[in-house]
């Protein structure tokens, strides 16, 4: 069994961001519009008024202030409350294909790797624009490397997962090094209409090289010392877009059909499911909490990961030990923790141990332990 690195990571954001001041301002415009319109059906308590928001109400709920997206035109337009992506033909550059591209060719120069030295392209998302040809072909082509490439759909877990696999691959010998691509282009499934789930998502793009420990030459690497992952069925989070709505005969666009959660179910289910699988994966390895120098955990909700963390090591943790980057990124899917290890690995040392984690809709929870070796 070839030993398995982390060699090489890159970190793509879009030229555009949104503050949640912005975002209340978009929001707290269109309902009171629709409210105005709609008052007599209000009066009468055939419906109910859509209620106002505030920037303080979003941080509070989810430590989030500002967020990425990949188009912001359209989004802030109460007529319209969505990006505004201009079509690409069949010919052209898919928008989640160039998002992945710009994180992949920073991961490559991190790693110092060339298309030759990868046989492997995984694109690990929420959401692919398409249902095929994969987006990783695309990116597998446009890169020019030669061997095999496929999408992961795991929601926020999908990163781990594709490590995960990244990993098992090299280990066995069936690769010789994984590029891992997490292009997530949310903001397009965001119902920017709803207070509760409105300001939750941005746009990023992150990935990472895995390769064997003897082919690697990076001057920051990452042994993996061991991975896990788990899934058990919930409907608390959930995201029915999809090809079946055209022989529905309801609207594909419909709020059902768009990101909405049970929030209340979701943090008090996850929470203690990612704590008890953060110390299992632990032990797994032969270490105690005590031995582990940072945790990267998936970055949706700055509450729930205080709360986890707090479980698994008996105490608030800090900064240092356990980095928050969803009050600028918001909740990016499954590339939160990715962000979070892009920002926050150089400073350790070898010997260093940390841990790299996701969780969310399905359920899905997906875990890595490392070791700084370079």
């Amino acid at each position: 069994m070839n030993e398995v690195v982390i060699s090489g990571v890159g970190l793509w954001k879009p030229d555009h961001s949104i503050s949640n001041e912005e975002l209340v301002e978009s929001y707290n415009a269109w309902a009171a519009s629709y409210n105005a319109e709609n008052q007599r059906a209000i009066d009468a308590g055939e419906i109910s008024p859509k209620p106002l928001s505030s920037a303080e109400f979003i941080e509070k709920a989810s430590g989030i202030k500002s967020r990425y997206v990949y188009k912001k035109e359209g989004v802030l337009d109460i007529a319209r409350m969505r990006p505004k992506i201009v079509r690409r033909g069949d010919d052209e550059l898919s928008h989640q294909a160039e998002m992945a591209l710009h994180a992949a060719k920073l991961a490559m120069a991190s790693a110092g790797k060339t298309a030759d030295d990868i046989d492997m392209v995984i694109v690990s998302c929420a959401y692919t624009e398409r249902s095929y040809p994969a987006i990783a072909i695309e990116v597998q082509g446009a890169l020019g490397i030669q061997g095999t490439g496929f999408d992961m759909l795991v929601a926020c877990s999908a990163a781990t997962f594709a490590l995960q696999r990244a990993h098992d691959a090299i280990a066995a010998g069936s690769s010789k090094a994984v590029l891992v691509i997490n292009p997530e282009l949310t903001s397009p499934q965001i119902n920017y209409r709803d207070r509760d789930s409105h300001f939750i998502f941005g746009d990023v793009s992150t990935a990472m090289i895995l390769e064997p420990d003897s082919t690697a030459t990076a001057p920051n690497q990452f042994k993996i010392l061991g991975t896990k992952s788990q899934t058990v069925f919930s409907n608390n989070i959930r995201s029915n877009f999809g090809y079946v709505s055209r022989a529905e005969d309801v609207d594909p666009f419909m709020d059902e059909n768009l990101f909405h959660q049970n929030g209340r179910s979701v943090f008090k289910e996850v929470c203690p499911m990612a704590a008890a699988h953060l110390q299992d994966q632990i032990e797994k390895v032969g270490l105690g909490t005590s031995d582990i120098r940072r945790w990267w955990l998936h970055q949706a909700n700055l509450n729930m990961n205080q709360l986890i963390i707090r479980r698994v090591l008996g105490r608030d943790a800090s900064q240092d030990e356990s980095p928050t980057v969803l009050d600028r990124f918001a909740n990016t899917a499954s590339a939160g923790s990715i962000i979070a290890f892009c920002q926050n690995h150089e400073d350790l040392v070898i010997g260093d141990k940390g841990v790299i984690c996701s969780f969310g809709a399905g359920y899905s929870i997906g875990s890595l332990v490392l070791e700084k070796c370079s």
